[in-house]
């Protein structure tokens, strides 16, 4: 059994409550309005759009691994967690982000071939290919999961039970391990990092080609077209692996050493938050999709 311990020195907890009550269900409902949208739409059966459903059904599973649990932690002071279910969590929420890392690398794959190779662009980023690049994604994640759980759990935790977070995960496990954790954190830099620099890789060469052939259009509608399709990606790219890599990757600070828990909020809640509306704030079909059955929706 472990107890969470985060929020129990934080004054105004109803206030928190309704906050992140929010930004869960504004999540839940802005993810779920894409994947019915691209399912529903006839225009939208893509596989940029098939990417995009893909990637908002792992923000639902991946924002509703923890935020149901830091929503406990504002009404529950202390709140217990049993072994099972801290192993759950843990694996469900590494599975779920090294997925949506493996994913973001496809969809800038997508985006080279459909800007780079146009003529070529349905035979490459055809039905079979695409279900094969997203199966491989969560191949890719059970796999990452697998692997840090049971190293994780494999630790004997007898200095304490109570873990300075609002969900299990491997920083505080590590903290409360009575043996030197010298091997795990090894292990996370070298697993972690290996999967990390290897989908930024592969989206950094993507956007390079990307650039080049962008670059060669001439001034005009061509040229803004092309880079427009890439912004909203780009953004999403960077929160995730820019919140993520500063969170696991960064060099241990006494300075954070106590409110570590404050910086995954970013990524385990405002990314997630994030990414619906990026996609649909700067995308002309998504817009034009929801007022299509919105004003569809009104009329009957």
């Amino acid at each position: 059994m472990f107890y969470l311990n985060a929020f129990t020195d934080m004054r105004l907890k109803g206030l928190y409550f309704v906050m992140f009550l929010i930004i869960y269900i504004v999540t839940v409902i802005g993810n779920l309005i894409i994947i019915i949208l691209t399912n529903m739409d006839y225009h939208l059966q893509t596989p940029m759009y098939f990417f995009l459903r893909n990637l908002s059904f792992l923000d639902i599973c991946y924002t509703s691994t923890t935020l149901p649990q830091m929503l406990a932690n504002f009404l529950i002071e202390h709140l217990a967690i049993s072994l099972l279910a801290c192993i759950a969590q843990l694996y469900t929420f590494l599975s779920f982000a090294a997925s949506e890392s493996c994913l973001l690398a496809a969809m800038a794959y997508d985006r080279y071939v459909a800007i780079c190779n146009p003529l070529r662009y349905s035979i490459i980023m055809n039905r079979k290919a695409c279900l094969h690049m997203v199966a491989g994604t969560w191949v890719i994640g059970a796999l990452y999961g697998a692997i840090h759980t049971a190293n994780t759990f494999r630790l004997p935790f007898c200095s304490s039970n109570v873990l300075n977070h609002y969900f299990c995960d491997i920083v505080p496990l590590l903290k409360i391990s009575c043996i030197d954790t010298f091997i795990n954190e090894i292990t996370v830099f070298a697993v972690g990092g290996f999967l990390m620099i290897g989908c930024f890789l592969l989206i950094f060469g993507s956007y390079m080609h990307i650039l080049v052939s962008v670059l060669t259009i001439p001034e005009g509608h061509g040229r803004t077209k092309g880079f427009s399709t890439c912004v909203s990606h780009l953004i999403v790219v960077l929160l995730f692996y820019g919140s993520g890599s500063f969170m696991y990757m960064r060099p241990k600070s006494n300075l954070l050493a106590d409110k570590e828990w404050l910086l995954s909020i970013f990524y385990t809640s405002i990314t997630p938050l994030l990414n619906p509306l990026i996609y649909s704030l700067r995308n002309k079909d998504i817009q034009r999709s929801f007022q299509k059955y919105f004003n569809h929706f009104i009329r009957n």
